[in-house]
C-alpha cells in the first residue's frame, strides 16, 4: 500500500514520550472509539507507551486536522520478527481515508525482511475491510471466556485451595522486592511470546502504577525461596453502566534455571 496524501490532513511521526496534550487527545479519541464500536480500539500497552519516554523503539503518528487530532497509530520496531502495530480513527471523522493513510505510512515504516503486524480489537467490519484493502490476512486471533461466577463460593470457601505439592507456598507479591524474579519468571513462561515475553522493569513499574493495580492479586508460587509461578488478576472497575469484571491479567509457571555448583576457588 502506497503511502497517500490528504489535504485537509496532516500525519505527524513521533519517538518518544508525546507531549502531555496529544496524550489526552490520543486517549479522548480512542474512548470515543470505544463508545462507538462497543470495544476498545488499542491495548493497554501502547496506551502506557504514549508518555513512555525510555522506550526508543516506538514510533507515534498522529493524524491532524483543524480542529485536532483525527487519528493515532503505534508502530513497535522492538519486537524480534514482526513489527506490531495498532490503529485507531475519531468517529467523528471516519470514511475519510484517514485509517488508509495511517495503515500505508505504518507499511512504510517496516523495512523487508520483516513484516508489518497489524492487531484489530473486536472484529469490526471496518477493520476488516481495511485489513482486505491492505492484503492483509488473518494470521492470529485471541479468544476472550468468561465464566459467570454468580452462586459460586465466596468468603472462605471460595479461598480454599487444593493441597499444593511439597514445600510449595504461595504468598502475594511484595513491591520494590519480587520485580526481578517475576521478570525473570514472565520471561522464561513467555519466551515464545512476541509481546508478553518482552516485558521490561519499566514495563512492571509503569502497570504498578496503574490505579487497578493491587499487589494482593499478584500471587507466587515458590519452593525454597525460589519463584516456581505466578498468576496475575486484574479487575476492571464499574463504568456505572457495566458490571465489575475481574480478568486473569497473566498466568506463567516454569522451573527456575538449575542452580549451579560451585567448586573450590
Amino acid at each position: 500500500m502506497t503511502p497517500m496524501a490528504l489535504p485537509d490532513v496532516r500525519i505527524e511521526t513521533v519517538r518518544g514520550a508525546l507531549a502531555p496534550g496529544t496524550v489526552a487527545d490520543v486517549r479522548s479519541i480512542a474512548a470515543a472509539a470505544a463508545t462507538v464500536d462497543g470495544v476498545a480500539p488499542l491495548s493497554e500497552q501502547p496506551l502506557l507507551r504514549l508518555d513512555d519516554a525510555t522506550d526508543a523503539e516506538v514510533v507515534h503518528l498522529i493524524a491532524r486536522d483543524d480542529d485536532g487530532v483525527v487519528g493515532y497509530a503505534q508502530l513497535d520496531l522492538g519486537a524480534p520478527d514482526d513489527v506490531s502495530s495498532e490503529l485507531v480513527v475519531a468517529p467523528s471523522a471516519r470514511r475519510r481515508g484517514i485509517g488508509t493513510a495511517l495503515l500505508a505510512r505504518l507499511g512504510a515504516s517496516v523495512e523487508p525482511p520483516r513484516h508489518l503486524a497489524v492487531w484489530a480489537h473486536g472484529d469490526l467490519p471496518a477493520a476488516r475491510a481495511l485489513a482486505a484493502q491492505a492484503d492483509l490476512p488473518v494470521v492470529r486471533e485471541l479468544w476472550q471466556m468468561r465464566l459467570d461466577l454468580t452462586g459460586r463460593p465466596t468468603g472462605e470457601a471460595a479461598r480454599a485451595a487444593p493441597a499444593l505439592p511439597a514445600g510449595v507456598q504461595v504468598r502475594a507479591f511484595v513491591p520494590a522486592r519480587d520485580e526481578e524474579p517475576w521478570l525473570r519468571l514472565n520471561a522464561r513462561a513467555f519466551a515464545h511470546h512476541p509481546e508478553q515475553g518482552r516485558m521490561t522493569r519499566a514495563d512492571l513499574d509503569a502497570r504498578e502504577h496503574e490505579s487497578w493495580f493491587d499487589p494482593a492479586g499478584l500471587l507466587l508460587a515458590e519452593r525454597d525461596g525460589r519463584l516456581l509461578a505466578a498468576v496475575w488478576t486484574k479487575v476492571h472497575a464499574s463504568d456505572g453502566a457495566k458490571q465489575a469484571v475481574g480478568e486473569l491479567y497473566v498466568v506463567g509457571g516454569g522451573p527456575p534455571p538449575p542452580a549451579r555448583a560451585r567448586g573450590p576457588p
